[in-house]
């Protein structure tokens, strides 16, 4: 066998791997998250706002995949109000979530605030890449000193995202669990290249771009409230 048949058969196997890795990334999980309540969380924070109950079994992929699966990197968001004359300092982001094709763990976790935007994540408010306590993909995310978000005189939405940074071919995908009730807008997911093929590679109403999603996901704020 020559050496450049050597090379070429190493490339084909490559893709071959490649491809059934591909076609093993899913969208989304069936099946209620192991306990989020296994999780640490830090009382010394006071519960600004939760919506952390209610999980309906479905888990929508939330992740940065490694450079080589980028078309599949997707992110998901939910919104919350600060009510009128509030100001918080959110410290902490506890998240449920489940780990699928693979056991994790992720590396750390991408949390991001948006200003609201017709319904949708608009501005950057802050963003943090924390490794938080994971306890089987539900994360306790500790912020350090946190951002203040003011609800001004009449209330004012924001959005938060949580998205893992997990490689498909370490530990799978990791999905952010959603919650049979709804608060607020329908939550967001946008996937920037299109490898999933639902349409949405910008911000849009998840349970449109999904037809597992339910429109809400489950997360809890913890901080300081003025």
């Amino acid at each position: 066998m020559t050496k450049m048949t050597t090379i070429l058969l190493g490339t084909v196997a490559a893709l071959a791997i490649a491809g059934t890795a591909s076609a093993g990334v899913t969208l989304t999980h069936h099946g209620k998250a192991p306990g989020f309540h296994h999780a640490p969380v830090n009382r010394a924070n006071t519960v600004l706002y939760d919506q952390n109950n209610n999980d309906d079994g479905i888990g929508i992929v939330s992740q940065n995949f490694e450079s080589s699966f980028d078309q599949y990197d997707a992110q998901a968001a939910d919104d919350f109000t600060v009510p009128g004359g509030a100001k918080w300092k959110v410290k902490e982001v506890d998240v449920t979530g489940v780990y699928f094709n693979g056991s994790g763990p992720s590396r750390d976790e991408n949390v991001t605030f948006y200003t609201n935007k017709h319904g949708h994540p608009g501005d950057v408010v802050a963003t943090y890449t924390v490794a938080g306590a994971d306890s089987f993909g539900s994360y306790v995310i500790d912020l350090g000193k946190g951002t203040t978000l003011k609800g001004g005189k009449k209330g004012k939405t924001y959005w938060v995202s949580v998205q893992a940074n997990l490689d498909f071919f370490a530990g799978g995908e990791w999905g952010w669990e959603n919650r049979t009730g709804n608060n607020g807008a329908p939550a967001q997911w946008q996937n920037p290249g299109g490898g999933f093929g639902t349409g949405c590679d910008t911000w849009g109403d998840e349970n449109v771009c999904i037809p597992d999603g339910q429109g809400d996901h489950m997360f809890t704020l913890r901080g300081k409230a003025s």
